[in-house]
């Protein structure tokens, strides 16, 4: 009898998969789930994974499974399931799925490239024969494709030895090099190896120190510290022993008792259970957690809604260790790795060594032993959207913090998916229960509460003793009327960051745009630097002295004089975070400023490196674009001052009220978030605005209520189901005349359903012409399916059309 595998290809193919013949060599190893070698096309070699094996011999003459890649599976029945839904659900292939789900080094094609690694040194004696020929000429050449690697060694099948030169550090794959990032280094204080080793002596080192108060507060602050945690930064030391001085560290360190060492935190550190007892629950955190339970008993997922500093995170930490203490796994997915160092190390300090970060990020070695562990049931796993691919064991619990952040949501290549709704799939396949997460739901989970479709849980107030701040709205339009506005300041906003600094505290200033101006433009003929790739203007950077389009890359110099008309009379208008950086330097010149934002926190050891230094108060007033919203828990903040408001609300989405809503009262609640109430102003030309009172008065029911009555009559989500279609093409007359084509058949299926086609607000992006049409259906599988059945086969006849076979139509179900 003979035996075929059906594979999933990591290609944009509209197949789910193709058969191949199993050898009967390969038979026993070849099973659901692990990867395989196999040819596609003329020439090419792929890694593909087997779905399905089964006795059906294709009605087409079949290739054959060339080799088998791994000894056992590497994705479960039920990654598998969750592959299918997704490429279901948001009209995308099982290939591209595929792309999304594997990480790098699973998933190599004849075109993936190898690259030397200098680390490994030049030594390959104990390399084997096949690998001793790949790493010679990767010394000659620095970098190879795999089918390269296939003409040295003279065999098709040679990913099993690529794997193996991985394994040892002999290359890497070009991703890899791009995504790699160093560890953070801190100054750190330990015990000498005397004291270490005889901590009885503790007793004699107090004596030796009684008759200098400095050096006697620091030590007994460091003994304090070091029962607690296992690293204690010099920072952190001198600050907990009151100031004391760099001086009296230094004569403990000439005694011989303490010694400084620069201290690497790895990618995925090893961390002991220091704090296994956190501060008692409070009454509303444990009432929430009462309450969610009781939900989870007959509700598959639960919304926890809380405000900002209300203790969430704690009662995620306890549901977590139920998990723990049941041996499942738990999932914690945020919507942004890069800004959770305090988070993880937070959980780590009362879990320990169960809590892993897995994202795409992380070196090659790291991601091996992540995925194997997520497989061997390694208990929590803390993560970006990527995540949700790992092949869990035993997956019991997944809770999604701020689950309203449109970071969950990946735009772009395919699959368009979104990682709350994917998750609550998953945790579907599992039988497992959802927490999401929000001071500021999304209106689709906030609908789904209140339908019963979700247990709706509620913390109104923040933990102890801390207080929501207080928000003020400073009126720009009165600013200029009185011609008291300081560039992008308005008095009450300068006069409130010198208090806060005159108090010894930190500020948080948002501004969501980066780059010094938005605008370089010309005084006398109103002419604008553009992008020569996107009808966009260019950002103009300061620092840089260069023109740059941020939405492809491009770059240039600023032209000394304008190209229309020749004057030299040329402007920077409006105020990006370096602009605002430079401004407050004239305003405040003794305030110790730094900002955040892609420009100076792109790599994740100089991110590290800021928010590091913003949390041992290094830094008075930090700057920043969205990054500073996300997952900072600092308690010296006092002030949070947004420079301009309105900038989100005048967007042409239909969710513009609601992410204003939400980045406002997410960036307003980083103040006062400790015993000392926070102040936040919010400058604004339409202080008016619904959003802005509803902001102001922190009434989320109130805004809701509002969003949703327009929703619902204008038919929108939640309300109703939207399908965004984008047709895009180097020509614009090819855009638009292969839209006009698509829409034709659709109109005649949908009708009024059908909004567009239409010139989108930016119509050219990166070289490429655009149209855009809307679809809105009623929220009924069945529409939903046939449209998107609809859409396949006139999306493949449309790339069929002569002249249109380079037409792009990228197909987003649920735009966010």
């Amino acid at each position: 009898m003979s035996y075929y595998a059906d594979i999933i290809l990591p290609l944009a193919l509209p197949k789910k998969t193709y058969t191949y013949a199993i050898p009967e060599t390969l038979l026993e190893r070849v099973v659901p789930g692990v990867r395989v070698e196999v040819p596609f096309g003329k020439s090419k070699l792929y890694s593909g994974l087997v779905a399905r094996v089964h006795t059906q011999k294709p009605e087409y003459a079949t290739k054959s499974v060339l080799d088998v890649l791994d000894e056992m599976s590497i994705v479960g029945q039920q990654q598998l399931q969750l592959w299918e839904w997704i490429a279901a659900y948001y009209a995308a292939t099982m290939g591209e799925v595929m792309q999304a789900a594997l990480p790098g080094h699973l998933k190599l094609s004849s075109e993936t490239r190898l690259v030397r690694l200098e680390s490994f040194g030049d030594d390959y004696r104990a390399l084997d024969d096949q690998a001793y020929l790949v790493a010679e000429a990767l010394q000659l050449h620095q970098e190879l494709t795999v089918d390269q690697v296939r003409k040295i060694l003279g065999k098709k099948t040679v990913v099993p030895v690529i794997q193996r030169l991985l394994g040892l550090g002999v290359l890497a794959l070009r991703e890899d090099m791009q995504e790699k990032y160093k560890p953070k280094k801190v100054l750190a204080v330990q015990w000498t190896e005397t004291y270490e080793q005889a901590p009885e002596k503790l007793e004699e080192a107090l004596k030796s120190v009684e008759a200098y108060e400095r050096q006697h507060d620091l030590l007994l602050a460091f003994y304090t510290l070091k029962q607690r945690q296992a690293l204690v930064r010099r920072s952190e030391l001198l600050r907990k022993a009151g100031g004391a001085s760099d001086g009296a560290l230094k004569s403990l360190v000439k005694k011989g008792i303490l010694e400084v060492v620069e201290a690497e935190q790895s990618r995925l550190p090893t961390a002991a259970v220091t704090d296994p007892d956190e501060a008692p629950l409070s009454g509303p955190q444990a009432d929430a957690l009462d309450a969610i339970r009781a939900f989870f008993g007959h509700k598959q997922t639960v919304l926890l809604h809380g405000v900002t500093g209300s203790g969430k995170t704690r009662v995620y930490l306890e549901l977590i260790r139920e998990v723990i203490q049941k041996g499942g796994q738990a999932l914690y997915l945020l919507p942004e790795i890069a800004l959770t160092t305090h988070l993880t190390g937070r959980l780590q300090k009362v879990l320990g060594d169960s809590v892993h970060v897995y994202h795409s990020r992380i070196g090659y070695h790291e991601r091996v032993e992540l995925w194997r562990a997520a497989a061997a049931g390694h208990p929590v796993l803390v993560s970006a959207r990527s995540g949700l691919f790992l092949p869990f064991q035993n997956l019991q619990l997944v809770v999604v913090d701020e689950e309203h952040d449109p970071s969950l949501k990946q735009y772009d290549p395919a699959p368009r998916y979104h990682a709350r709704d994917a998750a609550i799939y998953l945790a579907h396949l599992y039988g497992a229960r959802v927490l999401l997460g929000s001071a500021t739901p999304s209106l689709e989970s906030w609908q789904n509460a209140r339908d019963g479709k979700y247990g709706l849980v509620s913390m109104p107030q923040r933990f102890g003793a801390a207080q929501l701040p207080l928000l003020q709205v400073a009126d720009l339009r009165e600013e200029v009327r009185n011609k008291r506005l300081n560039g992008a300041f308005t008095v009450p906003l300068l006069d409130a960051l010198r208090q806060t600094i005159a108090d010894g505290r930190q500020a948080l200033l948002f501004q969501n745009r980066r780059g010094y101006a938005p605008l370089w433009s010309c005084e006398t003929c109103a002419w604008t630097a553009e992008c020569r790739n996107c009808d966009v203007s260019l950002t103009y950077h300061k620092q840089a002295h260069r023109l740059r389009c941020h939405y492809c890359g491009y770059q240039e110099n600023p032209p000394t004089q304008c190209p229309a008309c020749g004057s030299a009379k040329l402007m920077q208008l409006g105020f990006g975070t370096e602009r605002i950086e430079d401004e407050l330097r004239i305003h405040l010149p003794e305030a110790r400023i730094a900002r955040l934002d892609l420009d100076t926190a792109g790599s994740k050891v100089r991110l590290a490196a800021l928010l590091h230094d913003f949390e041992d108060r290094q830094i008075d007033v930090l700057v920043g674009t969205q990054m500073i919203t996300k997952g900072l828990d600092f308690d010296n903040v006092g002030l949070v001052g947004v420079v301009g408001a309105d900038q989100s609300l005048r967007f042409p989405d239909f969710r513009a009220h609601e992410r204003t809503f939400q980045l406002l009262t997410q960036v307003t609640g980083r103040a006062g978030r400790r015993d000392t109430r926070g102040l936040a102003i919010i400058q604004t030309w339409n202080p008016e605005h619904p959003v802005l009172r509803e902001v102001l008065s922190g009434n989320y029911t109130a805004f809701a209520e509002r969003e949703l009555h327009e929703r619902k009559l204008f038919r929108y989500p939640p309300f109703y189901r939207l399908i965004h279609l984008t047709v895009r093409h180097a020509e614009d007359h090819v855009a638009r005349d292969a839209a006009d084509w698509l829409a034709v058949p659709l109109r005649r299926f949908l009708g009024e359903r059908l909004l567009g086609p239409t010139v989108p607000g930016i119509p050219r992006v990166r070289g490429l012409f655009a149209r855009e049409m809307l679809i809105k259906l009623d929220k009924t599988a069945d529409l939903l399916e046939t449209t998107k059945t609809g859409l396949r086969k006139l999306c493949e006849e449309l790339v069929a059309q002569p002249g249109w076979s380079g037409v792009r139509v990228s197909v987003d179900v649920d735009p966010y």
